[in-house]
């Protein structure tokens, strides 16, 4: 037997006390940071009542709610939950289970519209590869010319078509392949991937277009040359609109499978359900994409990066005042995880008037209106830091209509809980579990071999 001394136990028992302090504490301030995390975004939220008629009835709620307080996506009574859930019949129990799927591989029509959605993936990615074996080492060309040298320009002429290459052939190629007799696995897990935001890379592409065009436009002699040189039919303008035509083509291959889905009268209502998800979220990405592209038309940005401001979301028109100054224009209104970026439509160029980070931004609805353009209208107050509490900016932004407000104000609330989850993660203290299992194991040998 060996004798165990109050010098063998006290280091273990510290240690163990210290790892469960830790973590008590690391719940403590997880609370105490969600708390925080409604003063850091504070936006003005407001309460929805549908009356007999069907109309939506609107309340002034004076406070954020407890249910949006802490951080989650919860379901709760306000002016974004409106609408219907566009995904409604993916929560139905009928989905949850299995159908037979061979009844869908019957039709011709529609196992030839999957063998195309699969076979044009295949052609996409080859036409990729190809494309930046062509172009993507252009600096080893000896007559290269001076505009297109160094790595910078070469980036600007090929924007990120490497990393676009990259999903497609790492992870949507291969996923389409292994489900291939899967239709409702396919299409989830395609979903997932826009669910993650993995076709953000699309987003940044467009936002890099029109610097790119203006640099092939510079040096088409040069490149038509090398065209021939190195026997591409096609040439780099059409290698690089491939990406965009690519991502628009996919919803149009899966409206044609849901027409003729109804047509046949198949009964599979699992990949129905999916392949709808599917294409709402495809329409929705190309939405954005659309948008992004409206994004290097800005001018006079100065020092604002908006590389640097996260994730674009969404851009919208009004009609906008400026109540200090009682200008009104024309806004185009950008919306980035980080900020929301307001601009002047001037013809067929922006011009950038103000940014605003999201922890000084409120939202409110002008409830005192009753008046069908009251659902039109929303109200940004923009709280000046500490030092100018006194003073502070307000923008009456009004929409071409109510539908227009609905979806503005969704994608504000994604950014807002974007923003609150960010910030619980910054007060988030814990310890890493490798060092904790290093510490125990440390403490071990020097108990048991001293």
């Amino acid at each position: 037997m060996f004798a165990i001394s109050w010098f063998d136990i006290l280091p273990v028992a510290i240690t163990f006390l210290s790892i469960a302090f830790v973590q008590v504490l690391n719940v403590y301030l997880h609370v105490l940071g969600d708390g925080k995390s409604t003063k850091s975004v504070d936006i003005s939220e407001t309460d929805c009542a549908v009356n007999g008629n069907g109309v939506a009835t609107l309340t002034k709620s004076g406070s954020i709610s407890p249910k949006a307080s802490n951080g989650k996506l919860e379901k709760q009574a306000s002016i974004l939950d409106c609408d219907s859930h566009e995904d409604e019949d993916t929560l139905s129990l009928e989905n949850l289970f299995p159908c037979d799927q061979t009844e869908i591989y019957a039709s011709k029509k529609i196992s030839f519209i999957i063998d195309e959605l699969i076979q044009t993936e295949v052609n996409y990615v080859n036409y990729l590869r190809k494309g930046i074996s062509n172009y993507g080492n252009l600096q080893k060309c000896e007559d290269l010319p001076e505009g297109l040298r160094g790595e910078q320009r070469q980036q600007l002429l090929l924007g990120n078509i490497s990393e676009i290459l990259e999903l497609h052939e790492k992870e949507i190629l291969p996923m389409m392949l292994r489900n291939q007799r899967d239709l409702k696995g396919l299409f989830d897990e395609f979903a997932t991937h826009f669910e993650r935001n993995n076709f953000y890379c699309y987003v940044g592409f467009t936002m890099g277009k029109k610097s790119s065009m203006l640099l092939r436009q510079e040096n088409r002699e040069w490149l038509q040359s090398y065209q021939t040189t190195i026997k591409d039919k096609l040439g780099i303008d059409s290698f690089l609109v491939q990406p965009i035509q690519r991502l628009t083509r996919y919803p149009l291959l899966l409206q044609q499978f849901i027409s003729e889905f109804y047509k046949s009268g198949i009964s599979c209502k699992p990949v129905l359900s999916a392949v709808c998800k599917l294409e709402t979220r495809m329409r929705r990405q190309l939405d954005v994409v659309n948008q992004a592209e409206e994004i290097p038309n800005i001018d006079e940005l100065n020092e604002l990066d908006l590389q640097q401001q996260g994730y674009f979301r969404r851009s919208t028109e009004f009609d906008a005042q400026h109540f200090p100054t009682k200008k009104k224009y024309r806004a185009k209104v950008f919306l980035f995880d980080r900020c929301l970026v307001c601009t002047e439509v001037r013809k067929k160029r922006l011009a950038y008037r103000q940014h605003y980070s999201w922890e000084h931004v409120e939202l409110q609805r002008p409830l005192e209106l009753a008046t069908a353009n009251a659902n039109k209208i929303i109200n940004l107050i923009v709280k000046q830091p500490d030092k100018d509490k006194a003073k502070r900016e307000e923008y009456c932004f009004v929409a071409s209509e109510a539908s227009v407000v609905k979806q503005w104000l969704h994608a504000t609330h994604k950014i807002i809980e974007i923003a609150r989850h960010e910030q619980s993660q910054r007060d988030t203290f814990s310890l890493p579990m490798d060092l904790v299992l290093g510490v125990v194991l440390a403490i071990w040998l020097i108990w048991h071999y001293l």
